[in-house]
């Protein structure tokens, strides 16, 4: 007799699933403590001439999304270009997904949308 059982599959949703903005617009209402260290993590990546020229490579690429084969001539050594996109990343900036011996680099539209809301005057 067998203990196994076959549990029910999740279907997967094909409406994307927009992201919560990091914060309101400026001009709506002061930034909470938390809002503010987020925000700024964002700029502070973006801060840095290299990482924008990437995050600029990326979000205008065909399709939405780049491998780092095609974006890494930005003036600085290959590590140097995983290290800023890296940075990127952890900013919430930037997504990727490996495939093969390549990385794709993906910016969701809706951290664009939020970036854009943030600076958006009501």
């Amino acid at each position: 007799m067998s203990n196994v059982k076959a549990l029910p599959l999740l279907e997967r949703s094909e409406a994307p699933v927009a992201a919560v903005p990091c914060c309101p617009p400026l001009s709506e209402r002061p930034f909470t403590a938390e809002e503010a260290e987020r925000t700024a993590r964002m700029f502070k990546a973006l801060g840095d001439p290299v990482r924008l020229r990437l995050f600029s490579a990326v979000a205008s690429h065909e399709g939405g999304e780049a491998c780092v084969c095609d974006i890494s001539d930005v003036g600085v050594s290959r590590p140097t270009v995983s290290h800023h996109l890296k940075k990127l990343k952890e900013a919430g900036l930037l997504t990727s997904e490996r495939r093969g011996t390549w990385v794709y680099y993906r910016v969701e539209p809706s951290v664009l949308a939020a970036m854009g809301q943030l600076l958006a005057v009501r």
